[in-house]
């Protein structure tokens, strides 16, 4: 396994329950800052085998990017239930919900 994909599995792992983080922000931790599509990849191919909680990662604008519909909602049913919101907009507020983690 590559570090960086190694270190994305445990920044995802880490993302506490009720925040989320943005693929880029996961990306610049693991150490690519132009690497959000490489998290994408991550989180798609490796989410059910590390159990990581991938409804925690979404988009820079604060919106789930899914396309998939059933996909999308359950990543709102699971963002919902930990107590994260979106707005009228579809969107998750960044500064109420966003993890600082370093």
């Amino acid at each position: 396994m590559q570090p960086f994909t190694r270190r994305v599995i445990e920044i995802v792992k880490g993302i506490p329950e009720g925040s989320v983080m943005t693929y880029g922000q996961v990306a610049e931790l693991a150490g690519s800052k132009r690497g959000a599509r490489q998290v994408v990849r991550v989180l798609h191919s490796m989410s059910t085998a590390y159990e990581l909680p991938w409804h925690r990662v979404i988009n820079a604008k604060g919106e789930i990017a899914l396309s998939d519909d059933e996909a999308r909602f359950k990543q709102i049913v699971y963002l919902n239930s930990e107590g994260v919101m979106l707005d009228e907009a579809g969107r998750i507020d960044l500064v109420k919900y966003q993890a600082k983690m370093q």
